[in-house]
């Protein structure tokens, strides 16, 4: 035991994970039952307790991976919610992350293995503790750093359509936006590259499919100009 703290309560520590994916143009969100008390039965977001040895982030990705298997996630903190009573079982002080993922990618045979569900982000149902709390305070930071980040391309496959871009965005921020100035203000961003795939699959007519070039937006992310204005 450290001598230092000793006579300190000791509290825990946990890290909950909103997972969001994208599909038929609307977000999805990862959740799953409670298997232990208190209020096993209800649903929730995928969590678990950070271990003695683990970073924050560590313990969010062993976590994200567990309930994903996927590796290399976008990921960023929320925030952290520590209310005394937010949890009936004990004082626990939660901290949450928000992964975005291309929902393609996600192994189905996990959702059977941990019982989690995709529900669309308009569809949730009523979740244990402050989980709502954590979602909604992940969909405005989203929603705030859309604009100036882009945070849409791990929604996206590797090669997408502008429309599928769009949609995403309309996704993140539940509205629509007009498709001329959308489309303008794409143009002026380097980093979205068209390629000469075309998509016939999504649409009839043929739509010229983009590409992300990290190469070229971290070069300019090092500028002190916003790189990614929409």
């Amino acid at each position: 035991m450290n001598k230092y703290y000793e006579g300190n309560e000791k509290l825990l520590v946990s890290v909950d994970c909103i997972v969001l994916g994208f599909e038929r143009n609307k977000l999805k969100l990862l959740i799953g039952k409670r298997k232990v008390e208190p209020g096993a039965g209800e649903w929730s977001l995928y969590g678990g307790f950070v271990r003695s040895d683990e970073d924050l982030k560590d313990a969010a990705f062993r976590v994200l991976y567990e309930c994903t298997g996927i590796k290399d996630i976008f990921m960023q903190q929320v925030g952290a919610f520590g209310l005394v009573h937010r949890d009936p079982g004990d004082r626990v002080i939660s901290i949450a992350y928000c992964a975005l993922i291309n929902a393609h990618e996600y192994d189905d045979s996990l959702l059977e293995k941990y019982g989690l569900q995709w529900v669309y982000i308009d569809q949730i149902p009523p979740l244990f503790g402050d989980h709502k709390s954590m979602i909604d305070k992940a969909l405005t930071l989203l929603r705030e750093q859309l604009p100036v980040k882009p945070i849409s391309i791990p929604l996206l496959p590797d090669l997408f359509t502008l429309s599928q871009l769009q949609h995403v965005h309309e996704a993140v921020l539940g509205e629509e936006i007009d498709k001329r100035n959308f489309r303008k203000k794409l143009k002026q961003l380097d980093y979205i590259e068209k390629t000469p795939y075309i998509d016939k699959v999504t649409s009839k007519r043929g739509a010229a499919l983009y590409r992300f070039n990290v190469k070229v937006y971290k070069k300019i992310a090092k500028t002190k100009d916003k790189p990614f204005v929409l």
